[in-house]
């Protein structure tokens, strides 16, 4: 077990190569995105352990820009600000750095925007596991030396989206830098929250019972449209049934489409492609369930 974590690492990194190889001249180039290689080094984590090749030099600067992206993306934060409370946790120790960023319902708007806060914090953040966590992998590790070098970091920051005033949409995306590996890590939470009934809502609330193979068959004609058009890359690969259903909930909604989220690895490879698929409502709308409590029937 001395090598748990760093046998964790590996299959990360090698389950998405795994999936696809892309030669260098397949990587996403837009020079006015792309960081200078100074600007670069400077939030490469761990290019002093590791000789990479201009392949993985690339992969890792297509990587800072797919974040980038990611993070300007326009939200509804500003619209919202009456409703939303921003909060923060940051904490620094020698081997890792916890920074995390968060939305909680304001209880004075409503009491009972409690559920929607006690979840966030109580069960989702969940600071002192996190903290365990690491702490524990770091104990399975003999050569600490080299590796507590390097900080375990893990990032949370959120996207919120209003559909009306029945729904928010939130994004909680995550950004983890394992000690031992070139690339961070990506996952995705959404969370789709009733604010008249105060209560979460899932896959079941919008859409049909039964529908998720019609979904998934949606989901991947969008993809296979969007690498035709060469929108993303064609070393991107069709969402199993399996996956799509565990992932059926990590959606968010508007009036015009469904936003599904992926984690890293599961449509594309990490370095390049997309973490979203966008699902214009028109083609969903045959799957909507119709009750009074779907806001997308309003």
């Amino acid at each position: 077990m001395k090598y748990h974590l760093l046998f964790i690492a590996g299959i990360i990194f090698f389950s998405c190569n795994n999936k696809n190889e892309q030669s260098s001249d397949q990587l996403e180039t837009n020079p006015s995105a792309t960081p200078n290689d100074e600007s670069f080094e400077e939030v490469l984590p761990f290019d002093s352990i590791h000789s990479a090749s201009d392949i993985e030099f690339g992969k890792t600067k297509s990587v800072i820009i797919k974040r980038q992206r990611l993070i300007n993306k326009k939200d509804d934060k500003v619209e919202l600000q009456s409703l939303i409370i921003r909060k923060t946790f940051k904490k620094e120790e020698d081997l890792y750095l916890i920074d995390f960023t968060y939305p909680l319902l304001n209880e004075n708007t409503n009491p009972s925007y409690r559920n929607f806060n006690e979840y966030l914090e109580e069960t989702y953040m969940d600071i002192p596991g996190v903290e365990a966590s690491i702490l524990e992998d770091k104990e399975m590790i003999c050569d600490t030396v080299r590796i507590n070098r390097f900080k375990e970091k893990r990032f949370v920051d959120y996207k919120v989206y209003n559909l009306n005033e029945s729904l928010i949409s939130v994004l909680l995306y995550k950004e983890n830098y394992y000690s031992g590996t070139l690339h961070p890590t990506y996952s995705f939470d959404c969370l789709n929250f009733d604010l008249k009934r105060s209560v979460f809502m899932n896959y079941d609330d919008f859409f049909t019972e039964g529908s998720e193979e019609q979904m998934t068959d949606i989901l991947n004609e969008i993809i296979g449209e969007k690498i035709n058009k060469g929108e993303i890359y064609y070393d991107c690969w069709k969402i199993s049934f399996d996956d799509f259903f565990e992932y059926k909930n990590n959606f968010l909604v508007d009036k015009s489409k469904v936003e599904y989220y992926f984690d890293d690895c599961v449509i594309c490879p990490s370095y390049t492609g997309t973490y979203s698929v966008e699902i214009p409502m028109s083609r969903v709308l045959p799957l909507l369930k119709n009750y009074q409590f779907n806001p997308l029937m309003l």
